[in-house]
Formats: structure tokens, C-alpha cells, sequence
């Protein structure tokens, strides 16, 4: 995966890296789905408060999982440094005025 690819191959090696990225997300997808449904099936509680509780961890789930590809992908094609990365989050969880892996500001 990478420029090795790319360079050899041109465009069928960066169709290769695509279709590797995305085979790893349809597998982290299918993990995620496996543990919502086994965490959700054992639980006997069918209260519309566990409900929205699921739904929202469904979301967060789905988030974090583009988050990671996106990060894994700009790391990958050497768009951004994982050093650069780790001072922009820093950079930014301070902006709100508190350092505590929060934001609550605008995003643009």
C-alpha cells in the first residue's frame, strides 16, 4: 500500500490501496455491528432510554470509525505528520479553553 503501488502500478495501484482501505472498513463496520448487537441482545432492558442509548453509541461507533480511516489515510499518503496530527488535536481541544479531550467550539 502507497506510493510503492502507485508508482508501479499508476493508477491500478491506487485502486489497490482504495479497494485495501476499504475491505478494512467493511471489516471494522462489521466488528462494530457484532458488538452493538451482542451488547444490545443481552441486555433485557427494552426502555426507550436504552434505546437512544444504543442509537447514539451506534453513531459514535459509525464517527469514530470514519475518524480512524481519515487519520489512517492522510497518515498514509504522507498528507500529515503523526506529530503534526497530535499538535493540531491538542491545538484545538485547548481552543474551548480547557485541555480535556472535549470541544464544544465551531468547527470552521
Amino acid at each position: 500500500m502507497g506510493w510503492g503501488r502507485y508508482l508501479l502500478l499508476g493508477d491500478f495501484g491506487q485502486q489497490m490501496d482504495l479497494a485495501d482501505q476499504k475491505a478494512e472498513l467493511d471489516h471494522i463496520r462489521c466488528e462494530l455491528q457484532d458488538s452493538r448487537v451482542s451488547t444490545y441482545s443481552a441486555s433485557n432492558d427494552t426502555s426507550e432510554l436504552r434505546r437512544d442509548i444504543n442509537v447514539l453509541q451506534c453513531e459514535n461507533d459509525e464517527l469514530r470509525m470514519y475518524l480512524t480511516a481519515l487519520i489512517r489515510l492522510l497518515l498514509s499518503k504522507g498528507a500529515v505528520s503523526k506529530e503534526e496530527l497530535t499538535a493540531i488535536v491538542n491545538a484545538v481541544d485547548s481552543e474551548d479553553g480547557l485541555p480535556d479531550s472535549r470541544y464544544s467550539g465551531p468547527v470552521l
